[in-house]
């Protein structure tokens, strides 16, 4: 079952979310060589951790760090968060004059309070034309290239303002090649259940570029029943990945039909943490590696047998000896877990959304949001 999103055919209809924290060089690295070894190929899209379009534009250090790709990694996918067209397009500009990425993806479903206080995230596409106006502005910037330009957004701010049919419509109509949607108001944050029959709705709306849906994707059953429920083109995964870098080879299988491969033992599992923590030492240098790597112990040994001392222990680690002699007190035999399997990830509550004073009096206003793409890349 391909994918075809503008010059880019994908194999399989999986995409990996980007994830601030998660989805760097290194993990992504570790998620195609699984795929790779389970299925005899890689055949998704596996997204870069988000940036922020004015940081690149500034090449702030940090920022050109993230947006590093493996040697043999193609295609080379860069997400962008931005509120301003004029940057939008300078950014746009900047990935394929040196060729940064093969493909551009636009954030806009962050619900996070201090990106949506501002203007930024999942509450721009209520602003129609502002919202219209950086769609078009990165497309421009790519015209003549293969790079597709494609926009990720939410159901909307809340239940009271749903914005994602005006917003796929927009995009599609201003060049998009492919829109996908995140079954969640910004006001649900990763609470709750995402609302596929809205990725159904979109579906119903959109019909000139691929509708790609995202939401509670946790195994490769709930793939292949949101395909099916939704009509859909393909899927987005996140949170479902966490702790389980080779669920892309399980993804993959199952859409394209071929037998899935059987999940790993405590053994492999820990074999794979090693590779996870040497490619985040080679990326960040060891010390920042094996702090990053801390976060993604507990995914990893999520329902697996081992002592609070041990995990305590893994959770603290900071170098890739002391990460090795804690691994090999795992019993290897250990089958994989059936309390491994669903939500992961951060969950939180729902909230109102904080937005800027008089955010919601004129969806037509187009003036660029005042202060809003000051964030840090990823937030």
């Amino acid at each position: 079952m391909a994918l075809q999103i503008g010059s880019l055919t994908l194999r399989s209809p999986v995409v990996l979310a980007p994830m601030a924290g998660v989805t760097n060089v290194a993990f992504r690295t570790l998620c195609r060589e699984l795929e790779d070894e389970l299925t005899g190929s890689t055949s998704g899209l596996y997204v870069c951790e988000m940036v922020t379009a004015r940081a690149l534009v500034e090449r702030q250090p940090a920022t050109l760090h993230m947006t590093t790709f493996g040697p043999t990694e193609t295609p080379r996918s860069l997400q962008l968060y931005t509120v301003d067209p004029q940057t939008t397009y300078d950014a746009a500009k900047m990935i394929v004059d040196e060729d940064m990425a093969d493909h551009i993806d636009m954030n806009f479903g962050c619900p996070v309070p201090k990106v949506t206080r501002k203007g930024g995230g999942a509450a721009l596409p209520y602003k129609r034309s502002l919202f219209g106006s950086i769609v078009a502005a990165a497309v421009r910037a790519t015209e003549g290239t293969d790079v597709p330009v494609t926009v990720k957004f939410r159901i909307g701010i809340d239940d009271a303002h749903h914005t994602h049919l005006d917003a796929g419509r927009i995009a599609a109509g201003e060049g998009a090649a492919a829109v996908a949607l995140h079954a969640r108001t910004a006001a649900q944050r990763y609470s709750g259940t995402a609302d596929w029959s809205e990725i159904a709705r979109l579906k119903d709306h959109v019909r000139d570029v691929p509708v790609l849906g995202n939401g509670d994707i946790f195994d490769a059953d709930d793939a292949a029943r949101m395909m099916t429920e939704t009509g859909c083109d393909g899927v987005v995964v996140g949170r479902g990945c966490l702790g389980r870098p080779w669920l892309f080879a399980e993804l993959s299988a199952a859409l394209r039909g071929t037998e899935r491969p059987t999940p790993p033992t405590l053994g492999r599992v820990a074999d794979i943490m090693r590779r996870h923590a040497a490619l985040l030492a080679d990326h960040h240098g060891e010390d920042r590696g094996l702090r990053e790597m801390r976060k993604h112990v507990a995914w990893y040994m999520r329902g697996f047998p081992a002592g609070s001392d041990l995990r305590q222990k893994m959770a603290t680690v900071s170098t890739l000896v002391e990460l090795d002699g804690l691994l090999d007190q795992l019993d290897p035999t250990v089958p994989f877990p059936p309390d491994a399997e669903g939500p992961r990830g951060r969950q939180g509550s729902p909230s109102s959304v904080a937005l800027p004073d008089g955010w919601l009096d004129d969806p037509e206003d187009c003036a660029v949001p005042a202060g809003a793409d000051l964030m840090h890349s990823g937030g």
